[in-house]
């Protein structure tokens, strides 16, 4: 038993892959680590996702090799990590490699002790020595051999190292007094980082930067985020026929895409177009994130309510595949509009997404720079060409879809949806939210009603991080905002306790990412920047000022503002790694106006669109029908005037005198 492989009674889309490899796979977990110091072996910990194009090479070239398998179940417990489920061990892990080696990425092979102490690693390593690289046999017996002679000087490291790893854990609150300058100069620095040709921040391989495009958002700025989001939208990463965007480009002007599709990204950015729509009344931005939406709606939205984690970059072994159109197949199916799409699409010989500069491997997708791509034809063109290339894309062999569903970024898509759907009266997008987090409450909390991390096939474990309440706490906000509804108010608040009780460092300030009940590791780790979703301690922070602002509880101030307190002045100096928290500190230092709208729905509308019709960074907003406060503070004593749906303006829970309507709305919003 000790050899067979442990995967299959997993629920993780990615360790359920690995469930037929001839190594004997454990899950992360009690019994791999008792296996361990049981037979004093060294811990093989492989981590990946499901989408991950080089996880999928080294798992044919390596781990379905039986003599390797061999190799690995002699001398390792070897342990498969999916990096979405645990981030935890992943954080761990990555650190220790990017200290080591300079650099990090997925596959991430490291060895541990069997008391959790890293001692070597790397990322991919290939079946035979090459470009500089060893063969993972090499890595292995060198290894092995290292634990035979070296194990006590290996585990004698173990308190420095956990000292090491734990990220952000050992960093003391600088001063409490917050300098508004501070974010002018993150604005500066930003300014002088972006690229003014393609737009974005980076060279290759270039990620989108939601969190620093909102951020720019907030602060007015709508030259380098508008150019940015035009670049992204126009190129290769935005999937011009389904919608949605790939996970990133491989070269800087946005036309190469690595073809996975990540629901992170997509609630994101679409939440970022959106703001930027509302900013500049740009038709273009609304659309795409309209396009974003719906692609998660049609492609990722579960029976049950959640939505699934990712598609695969990858069908029938070929990245791309699915994507892909060479100009005969649009000729064979498009007939009078083949044209226009071979121009739009920048189609060639080889496919779309071939760069006729750096011509691709023959057999591989092809790609096309932006300077190559003719203009987007008429909407009504447009709307033909999707629906015909979607009918027969839909019928090619799919990319692999991890369905599981993962607290964070489900609540990540809740905000999105709800935001969008109040912003663009799309009630479908409000409905959907409102599953979204029902979803969540009902199926992903235990029995003594904690959070859950993740979800797949019926059941629901893995105690919940603080990404996983952060993200969600901001998320029934903003559903709250977008609906008026008590219930998500209510249920924010509950999260936001467990946040001061399981979360907060009471000593130095901040969050830990892990909760003080949580499974011990060798650290317990302060996960400080977007990577690229936002870091959970700035989600916390953002979250529970919004909160307090709602609710006039001091205590939810006092723990954001201890995030700040740490980060302030690293995240102005560093702009680039602290978008969301930046937005936060920006949030705290404006000065924050309640707004209560109150009276019968259809009364209240023209009131809420006022709200709503430019992007406001300053206020948060709660309503009802001014008959019943609800337990929720903002509304205490707030009721219409002669029977008219009335809006208050508040600062600190001091309002002003009501107003009916909304161009009296808009003069005190806009003062």
């Amino acid at each position: 038993m000790a050899d067979a492989n442990a995967l299959a009674q997993e629920t993780s889309p990615y360790l359920l892959q690995h469930a037929h490899n001839p190594v004997a796979w454990m899950p992360w977990g009690a019994a791999a680590l008792e296996r361990a110091a049981t037979e004093d072996k060294p811990l093989l910990v492989s981590i990946g996702y499901s989408s991950c194009h080089w996880c999928h090479v080294m798992e044919r070239e390596s781990f379905e090799d039986e003599a390797v398998a061999a190799v690995m179940n002699e001398h390792f417990v070897c342990v498969k990590v999916d990096r979405e489920e645990r981030p935890d061990v992943d954080a761990i892990a990555m650190e220790y490699v990017q200290g080591a080696t300079g650099h990090g990425g997925w596959p991430l092979n490291v060895f541990l002790t069997p008391d959790q102490v890293p001692f070597h690693g790397g990322t991919y390593f290939p079946p035979q020595e090459r470009h500089g690289l060893p063969s993972w046999q090499q890595v292995l017996l060198a290894v092995a051999e290292a634990w035979r002679t070296q194990a006590d000087e290996i585990r004698a490291t173990r308190g420095k190292l956990a000292e090491r790893l734990g990220g952000g854990a050992r960093l003391r609150p600088a001063r409490r007094t917050f300098d508004p300058a501070a974010l002018d100069q993150a604005v500066g620095s930003l300014s002088e980082l972006h690229d003014a040709v393609n737009g974005g921040w980076g060279t290759a391989p270039k990620f989108p930067a939601a969190s620093t495009i909102e951020f720019l958002l907030r602060r007015g700025d709508t030259s380098t985020t508008v150019q940015t989001m035009k670049c992204m939208a126009g190129g290769g990463i935005n999937d011009q026929i389904g919608g949605g965007f790939a996970r990133y480009s491989v070269d800087a002007t946005w036309t190469v895409p690595h073809f996975e599709k990540m629901l992170y990204d997509n609630a994101l950015l679409a939440r970022a177009y959106l703001h930027g729509w509302q900013l500049t009344g740009d038709e273009d931005l609304r659309r795409v994130c309209e396009e974003t939406l719906d692609w998660a709606l049609r492609e990722m939205h579960a029976e049950d309510g959640g939505f699934f984690s990712a598609l695969d970059a990858d069908s029938e072994g070929v990245e791309g595949k699915f994507y892909v159109w060479t100009v005969d197949e649009l000729r064979a199916v498009l007939g009078e509009d083949a044209d226009a799409a071979i121009r739009w699409l920048g189609a060639t010989e080889q496919g779309n997404f071939v760069d006729p500069h750096h011509p691709a491997d023959p057999g591989a997708p092809g790609l096309n720079v932006l300077e190559d791509r003719g203009p987007r034809p008429d909407d009504e063109t447009v709307e033909r060409i999707r629906a015909t290339l979607l009918r027969v894309r839909g019928e090619r062999v799919w990319p692999g879809l991890d369905d599981k569903r993962l607290t964070a970024w489900n609540a990540l898509m809740i905000s999105a949806l709800a935001d969008a759907g109040a912003v663009l009266h799309r009630a479908d997008y409000v409905d959907a939210a409102r599953d979204t987090a029902q979803f969540l409450l009902d199926r992903l909390r235990d029995a003594d009603g904690r959070l859950l991390r993740t979800y797949n096939q019926g059941a629901a474990k893995l105690p919940a991080y603080l990404e996983d309440h952060a993200f969600l706490l901001e998320a029934l906000i903003t559903l709250h905002e977008a609906t008026f509804e008590a219930r998500w108010l209510h249920e924010a608040t509950a999260l936001a306790d467990v946040l001061l009780a399981r979360f907060i460092d009471s000593e130095n300030g901040g969050f830990f990412s892990t909760a003080d009940d949580h499974e011990q590791l060798l650290a317990r780790r302060k996960d400080l920047e977007d990577s690229p979703i936002p870091a959970g301690g700035s989600a916390a922070a953002f979250g529970l000022l919004r909160l307090a602002a709602l609710t006039g509880e001091h205590r939810y101030e006092e723990a954001g503002v201890s995030q700040l307190t740490l980060l302030h002045e690293i995240a102005a100096r560093y702009p680039s790694a602290f978008g969301h928290l930046l937005q936060a500190l920006d949030f705290h230092l404006r000065p924050t106006r309640e707004v209560a709208i109150v009276g019968p729905a259809e009364g209240r509308a023209p009131l809420v669109a006022a709200v709503r019709s430019t992007l406001r960074g300053d206020l948060v907003l709660s309503g009802g029908d001014g008959t019943d406060a609800a337990g929720l503070a903002l509304l205490e004593g707030r009721v219409p005037v002669d029977g008219r749906a009335a809006a208050y303006v508040c600062e600190n829970f001091a309002c002003q005198r009501p107003v009916t309507d909304p161009d009296e709305l808009l003069a005190l919003l806009d003062a």
